[in-house]
């Protein structure tokens, strides 16, 4: 059974993006509540704790691991994205699994999953929705766009030009779309998970510093071991494991979860140890642009999440550090001087870490 955004029902419901496309209308600055099943309990007013995430999030990352082979740690850092509340770019060469991977963690969360393919003819309001005369009841009504769901799967961002790409900026960082002079709210979860090719390949376009800014984390899938992929001639040669994949959780949970991973502790110590990092890739020579205070408390959540996932309730300096370069590298610019000696901002980034002085480890 489909579910338009803000209707009542279950299972997942995957389109394309065009505005004729989409089923249901939503209301300005509503927020219309969707009915979950299973382990949901927000209907009953009960809080989330440290094991019902670690228990949710497991059932979650086998749901994806039955389709995505040998890439735990991709896997991982998509669910500390979706439990702090950012957005994902995952970003790697053509065929490696980056649209199965944010297929997969739509389909493994019974919510709204919207897939928009981003190509040089996509419009912004494509994207956000339009306002189309009703000849019936003489006025216009608002067709909401591929935007409105709790996961959208943006598949290669980079080719769609960048006036398009911009009809992201304000959904990603504020949750709401604006149209013909009304806000219309997203609802809760709502996550971005965007794929693009490399730059160098044909006919893509460079994502703009402020849309690299909006994504929490970027990631590479890289290539399979040989082992992962003999995996994979077995479960995908004769038939689509994505298609026999099950929601395991729903949106009220997952909004649960969320709010517990928020009472997660960080001590003083450790957020000074973030910011310090953040000070030393703005103090890098090898840097023409640092990390902005976006990925300052971008990283914070980033960390309380992966510490949850780990099965504590407090957060320590190498959840930092571990989460440094998929959170930073994609937002700073290399230097000249760095980019003539061939230093990526990852070792750039790393480099920054191993700069600052790393307290005691609570």
């Amino acid at each position: 059974m489909s579910l338009g955004y803000g209707g009542v029902g279950h299972g997942v419901h995957e389109t394309a993006g065009r505005p004729e496309q989409l089923e249901a209308a939503t209301t300005p600055t509503s927020r219309i509540e969707p009915t979950g099943n299973g382990y949901s309990r927000e209907s009953a007013g009960e809080s989330f704790s440290l094991g019902d995430v670690v228990s949710v999030m497991s059932k979650v990352r086998a749901a994806i691991e039955s389709v995505i082979e040998g890439k735990r740690g991709a896997i991982d850092l998509a669910l500390a994205v979706l439990l702090a509340e950012g957005h994902l770019l995952v970003e790697d060469v053509p065929g490696v699994g980056k649209t199965m991977l944010a297929k997969a963690l739509g389909r493994s969360i019974d919510c709204v999953v919207r897939r928009i393919q981003f190509t040089p003819d996509l419009l912004p309001s494509d994207i956000t929705g339009v306002s189309i005369f009703n000849q019936e009841t003489r006025d216009f009504e608002f067709k909401p766009g591929g935007i409105f769901a709790n996961i959208v799967v943006g598949d290669e961002i980079n080719r769609a030009s960048p006036k398009t790409q911009s009809a992201l900026l304000e959904s990603m960082e504020e949750r709401q779309v604006s149209v013909d002079g009304m806000t219309y709210r997203l609802e809760t979860p709502f996550m971005v998970v965007a794929t693009q090719n490399p730059i160098e390949m044909e006919g893509t376009y460079p994502l703009p510093e402020a849309q690299r800014d909006r994504f929490m984390a970027r990631i590479e899938m890289g290539y399979p071991t040989p082992d992962a992929e003999l995996e994979i001639l077995d479960s995908h040669g004769s038939f689509d494991p994505l298609a026999a994949l099950r929601p395991v959780t729903d949106s009220a949970t997952v909004r649960g979860l969320i709010e517990a991973v928020k009472t997660i502790y960080v001590s003083a110590a450790v957020k000074h140890y973030l910011v310090s990092i953040m000070n030393a890739t703005r103090n890098s020579r090898d840097l023409r642009l640092g990390a902005s205070p976006r990925a300052t408390l971008q990283l914070l959540r980033a960390a309380r999440a992966a510490a949850v996932l780990a099965g504590r309730d407090f957060v320590t300096p190498d959840d930092v550090s571990r989460l440094a370069v998929a959170v930073l590298a994609h937002r700073v610019l290399p230097s000249t001087d760095a980019q003539l000696a061939r230093r990526t901002v990852n070792e750039i980034i790393a480099h920054a870490v191993s700069s600052v002085h790393v307290p005691d480890r609570r």
